[in-house]
């Protein structure tokens, strides 16, 4: 115990507010519009330029800059409801199937359950990727697990490092025989989802990014930033994410040949507040609050209070991933040392957004997991498990068996803390309890 030093408190995940965001909230708690509205709009607008770019420097209200950057992103309440209405934009139906990674948290799958979608898991690689170690799936039964009913492939770039998108628009390019695009053109949605499928042809590929924003990876011969990558992409603003607007998130797409962004942009709109197709911003201008109904929809929209928090978050975006960055680097010389294996964040070929800091002691039991995780406790340390894999989780009813490799990545898993407010001293003080500890059971 002495090893470690004075006793400290160090907390998991708590969110980094600045004085600039308070600010920020007051704003817009004076101006007199708090729902969706112009924040949420420019918000939208830097996200999207952030994407396109790797800038949180670019004029969105400039008008031409305005004009490139609208209808891009659509910012609303939850990361799950950005995969939700992805996935309904793209037009899952009751009967499709989903493939889902069998290591993730229940958004993944919850949101094609909430379609009406057969979620179908997929074990991940033994041990992860062979260089990074993330916990992604096994390409060869992904390939296996298509049939004529699989619509969507939901990957997971789990605590922002980007997956092997080449390999996977590879393999729903080889299945494009086995897809038949939706036919039913009842309303705006199926229509739109229809000619969207008619489009591509082919299984949409679908990325969860909860974790991810600011991360990038070379795709198609080009390096490109996550949303820019996935035919659909969500990612979250969650209190414990990198940028948070307390809760939140944002649903994207890359560009669909023939079909107008600002068409998709509605849909989104529509679906995301009642299919009324007026918010209440536009319904503020003279003589304009006739409205419709075009859908009995949802009701996931962000605030401009919200939307306060994430322009400021995004002014410091770039700093507070160069400090994950360099905490990482002092995870990685300890964990190197000790033979412990971790997620490699950044190679030739990839960046992180340096999300989670996952580690695996090796040729432990889950219960000596366990016991690692409550000793750092008492010594003040908060640690997690990313994640319990879904086949082990009552509401999916899966056989774990056929998922070994889940199990086996998450029986000796630890996360140790990783944000930005962690002091130099507090760093230190994680890696001499985590070594003092760990070193018991090598």
């Amino acid at each position: 115990m002495k090893e470690a030093g004075t006793k400290r408190t160090v907390s998991f995940s708590p969110p980094d507010i600045s004085e600039w965001e308070i600010a920020e909230v007051a704003e817009a708690l004076r101006s007199g519009w708090i729902t969706t509205g112009p924040r949420t709009k420019l918000l939208e607008r830097r996200l999207a330029a952030y994407i396109d770019t790797g800038s949180v420097d670019v004029d969105c209200n400039e008008p031409e800059t305005a004009a490139k950057y609208s209808n891009r992103v659509v910012c609303l309440n939850s990361a799950t409801a950005a995969e939700e209405l992805n996935l309904r934009i793209w037009g899952i139906q009751p009967g499709d199937e989903v493939i889902v990674p069998a290591y993730t948290y229940t958004a993944t799958a919850s949101a094609a359950i909430h379609c009406g979608a057969k979620v179908v898991f997929v074990d991940i690689q033994k041990d992860g990727d062979s260089i990074t170690h993330m916990p992604e799936m096994d390409y060869d039964k992904l390939e296996a697990a298509i049939t004529k009913k699989t619509k969507a492939i939901v990957q997971v770039d789990l605590g922002g490092i980007v997956c092997d998108y080449d390999r996977i628009f590879e393999i729903v390019e080889r299945k494009k025989s086995l897809f038949k695009p939706l036919d039913t053109c009842d309303n705006p949605l199926s229509d739109l989802s229809s000619r969207i499928q008619h489009v591509l042809g082919r299984i949409a590929v679908i990325a969860d990014d909860a974790h991810s924003l600011g991360s990038s990876r070379t795709f198609n011969g080009k390096r490109r930033n996550c949303g820019a990558i996935a035919d659909f992409t969500s990612f979250s603003f969650h209190a414990v994410k990198n940028f948070t607007t307390a809760e939140g998130g944002a649903a994207t797409w890359r560009e669909i040949p023939g079909i107008d962004n600002a068409e998709i942009y509605k849909m989104y709109q529509l679906l995301s507040l009642h299919g009324q197709n007026k918010d209440a911003l536009a319904k503020t201008k003279l003589g304009a609050w006739e409205y419709d109904i075009i859908g009995a929809w949802y009701k996931c929209n962000m605030t401009d209070v919200m939307a306060a928090i994430g322009l400021r978050q995004l002014d410091r975006y770039p700093d507070l991933l160069n400090r994950r960055m360099e905490i990482i680097k002092k995870y990685d010389a300890v964990c190197d040392g000790l033979g412990v294996f971790h997620m490699v964040h950044h190679t030739d070929g990839m960046d992180s957004s340096n999300h989670l800091y996952l580690t695996r002691i090796p040729n432990i039991t889950e219960a000596q997991r366990n016991e690692i995780i409550e000793k750092m406790a008492v010594l003040g340390v908060a640690t997690n498990v990313h994640y319990k894999p879904l086949p082990m989780m009552t509401a999916y009813e899966a056989n774990m068996v056929d998922y070994p490799n889940s199990y086996e990545y998450y029986c000796n898993l630890i996360t140790l803390p990783l944000h930005t407010l962690l002091t130099d001293e507090d760093v230190v003080y994680v890696c001499d309890v985590f070594k003092m500890i760990v070193r018991e059971y090598l």
